[in-house]
């Protein structure tokens, strides 16, 4: 009887649909990591890839298992049934691919940032809001679990209205930490990437920015080569953007130039009532009158552990991507980006709306 019993059980848990994923270019480094992540959905079939460079198509059947391959993302598109497409070619890239893929219906993961321009980043965002399918921009920063509960503390108030954003994101640069050849050209390339190190480095800061203090007022930048790879010369290897807001600053750093690690809690957020950082992936907590804190941030939870995840979690839940990795806020930090970006090159502060 409780054999039977727990057969009838079985029999009426509703089947998981099973949602086919395809990879619309990969030449962006990232992608491989997202496809280990894709793989370990369940309810996932990874079934196609479209990218003009053979090697990587090799690469995506050796390591994957894929089989069914294309040389471009259209022939994909136009060929395979799919729910789900992965983007992650060059920036610039994006648009074009989320429009075609909105017009099938298909839902969209885009890796970071949104895309190589605001206009690219509106078009993406409207055409998934024209055709009613969900766009993600992952982020990798939304899934750490520092990040999230600098978040859920900032957003509820435990620093007191923020009047300070800082994020530091820098490295010793694409070629020297050993990124792909077809990366290092769409990064180094300012009409694929849409900049250098402004528009790779600083959109992790002006998410941050975008998610906690919304659009800016005014923003104003600067970018430069400072170091000696002549690759990166066409662009720039260190930026910042200052970005104003009716009570608070929000400042967003990149270098390519950097060959150390971080010494000072980064991001930095100071608040009317305190301030709050991370610092090894703990937080860093001062408050008036107190002893500074250190907190351990609770473990990543099912479904904000990672991209794939959440956005299975959303279609199943009928939801939209929220926080970091939603469209809107991703969108505002592209603004940040291009008036950061225009600023630089203008030597002029930029006032919002663009």
């Amino acid at each position: 009887m409780k054999v039977k019993e727990s057969l009838e059980r079985r029999k009426s848990v509703p089947k998981l649909k099973t949602y086919r994923v395809g990879v619309a270019c990969m030449s962006h480094d990232h992608v491989w990591g997202e496809l280990r992540l894709w793989q370990q959905q369940p309810n996932v079939q990874l079934v196609a890839g479209g990218d003009d460079e053979p090697e990587l198509l090799t690469k995506l059947e050796r390591e994957f298992g894929v089989k069914r391959l294309y040389p471009s993302w259209q022939e994909m598109l136009d060929a395979e049934e799919l729910d789900i497409v992965q983007i992650a070619g060059g920036n610039s890239e994006s648009a074009d691919i989320v429009e075609a893929a909105a017009q099938r219906g298909l839902h969209a993961v885009v890796e970071k940032p949104m895309a190589a321009t605001l206009e690219q980043a509106d078009r993406m965002l409207q055409a998934a809001e024209r055709a009613g399918t969900l766009l993600l921009i992952n982020w990798p920063t939304a899934w750490a679990a520092s990040w999230q509960e600098l978040e859920r503390r900032a957003l509820a108030g435990d620093i007191g209205e923020i009047r300070y954003v800082r994020y530091r994101s820098a490295h010793n640069g694409p070629i020297a930490i050993g990124c792909s050849p077809n990366f290092v050209r769409d990064l180094t390339t300012p009409e694929i990437n849409g900049a250098g190190a402004l528009m790779d480095y600083c959109c992790y800061g002006a998410n941050l920015a975008a998610r906690l203090l919304g659009r800016p007022e005014q923003v104003t930048g600067l970018r430069g080569v400072f170091g000696t790879e002549p690759a990166y010369a066409a662009s720039d290897d260190n930026a910042v953007i200052v970005a104003r807001y009716p009570h608070a600053f929000a400042v967003c750093e990149a270098s390519w130039t950097q060959p150390v690690g971080y010494i000072e809690t980064n991001p930095l957020l100071y608040g009317s009532e305190g301030a709050l950082g991370v610092w090894h992936g703990k937080l860093i907590l001062q408050r008036p009158g107190k002893p500074q804190e250190t907190i351990e941030p609770p473990p990543t939870v099912a479904p904000r552990r990672s991209a794939p995840e959440y956005l299975l979690h959303c279609l199943e839940n009928g939801q939209k991507p929220e926080g970091f990795c939603s469209a809107k806020v991703s969108r505002d930090a592209q603004e940040i980006l291009e008036a950061g970006l225009r600023a630089a090159n203008s030597g002029l502060h930029q006032s919002l709306p663009l």
